[in-house]
């Protein structure tokens, strides 16, 4: 009669899928697979030997699975360290995201850095020559984005963190960014405003594309009249939030509220709005999308659209893995939606744009006198 229970063994040497398969009273076959994740081997199976591989400490030899089944299991990403996000507090939580999932199935991550768009496809086409992994996950996607074609030519599985303009199927895992500002809009018009700006990103971003579409969905909901020069674009950092939200306060006709493609820009709009003697959250509402930490302890705090971002980690590298072991790529697609978050940056109007409009003219006079 064959045991389901593991035998005690207590090895010195390094443990083999001989001393697995031992130790379960199963065939070397049926560990292999089950380590390696085959549909045909029950998941009972699979998590009986991943239970005992960890207990014996099992390592796998990665030049031996190499060989073996031509795969190195490692996920590639290359990060660009010259980007606004390259420090970013998300970058944690989402390489966490990727590694645990990546790890849970006996697969490693590469991160590789880039300093500039070439330095960036060198660096793609090093890691393929080389054969350091057996696919990638893109960021930062490109409306157009040569990273594609790069890897579609060199036939190397890829999972993109957002979308971009092709035509042809390919992987993805997003968050819906335009129905997160859609909704932000009609959540604005619902309390009162009539005139809401759209600090965005650069619309080279295909998510910066995305979301003025949903900027303009929320309007044509909401019954208010589009505007181009409500809408500003190019902004990703504090820096260039301040810039953006000080040209729209000072229209003659000036928003009541403001929504920014990201919250390091809406932080930013913070400076300008005081440097203007108002106030966010009284005189002008603001509405992020993000959820950095930051955004708690701003005064108020940000009204925002959170994303998950160990879990869009965690589901990519899982959607990589899976495309690599032969899932068609048009399965392989998947939008989540971002949670909102009211604080207190988001309320009804106190000040009509008419009323904003000439506070700040005055503001701006009585500076000039002085």
């Amino acid at each position: 009669m064959v045991s389901n229970h593991p035998k005690n063994i207590h090895l010195k040497h390094r443990v083999k899928i001989v001393d697995l398969a031992q130790s379960l009273n199963l065939s070397k076959g049926t560990i292999s697979r089950a380590l390696n994740d085959y549909a045909d081997i029950s998941d009972s199976t699979k998590l009986r030997v991943r239970k005992q591989a960890k207990i014996m400490g099992y390592i796998p030899l990665s030049s031996a699975q190499a060989i073996k089944t031509g795969r190195v299991r490692a996920l590639g990403l290359v990060l660009r360290v010259d980007s606004h996000d390259s420090h970013h507090a998300f970058l944690t939580d989402f390489l966490d995201g990727v590694s645990r999932s990546a790890g849970t199935r006996n697969w490693t991550l590469t991160v590789a850095t880039a300093t500039s768009d070439e330095d960036e496809l060198q660096t793609f086409r090093r890691l393929v020559a080389e054969r350091k992994v057996d696919g990638f996950i893109i960021t930062r996607c490109l409306v157009d984005d040569i990273r594609v074609g790069l890897l579609r030519d060199a036939q190397i599985p890829f999972i993109l963190y957002g979308r971009t303009n092709l035509d042809d199927n390919y992987s993805y895992f997003d968050i819906s960014g335009e129905a997160a500002i859609d909704s932000a809009v009609c959540r604005l018009a619902a309390l009162g405003h009539k005139n809401i700006g759209f600090v965005n990103g650069p619309e080279n971003l295909y998510f910066a594309q995305m979301r003025k579409n949903g900027y303009f969905a929320g309007l044509e909901k909401s019954n208010l009249t589009q505007s181009s020069s409500y809408i500003v674009s190019d902004v990703l950092t504090r820096e260039q939030g301040q810039v953006a939200t000080q040209t729209l306060l000072t229209l003659p006709s000036p928003p009541t509220a403001i929504i920014f493609s990201l919250d390091m820009a809406a932080l930013g709009g913070y400076r300008a709005v005081e440097k203007l003697n108002l106030s966010v959250g009284k005189d002008v509402s603001f509405i992020g999308y993000d959820g950095i930490p930051q955004g708690v302890y701003a005064t108020p705090a940000l009204s925002t659209f959170e994303v998950d971002t160990r879990q869009a980690g965690e589901r990519l590298a899982t959607m990589l893995i899976d495309q690599i072991r032969g899932e068609p790529v048009e399965k392989l697609n998947e939008i989540q939606h971002a949670k909102f978050t009211p604080r207190g940056s988001s309320n009804p109007p106190q000040k009509t744009s008419e009323q904003l409009a000439e506070f700040i003219s005055g503001k701006h006079n009585k500076r000039e006198i002085l």
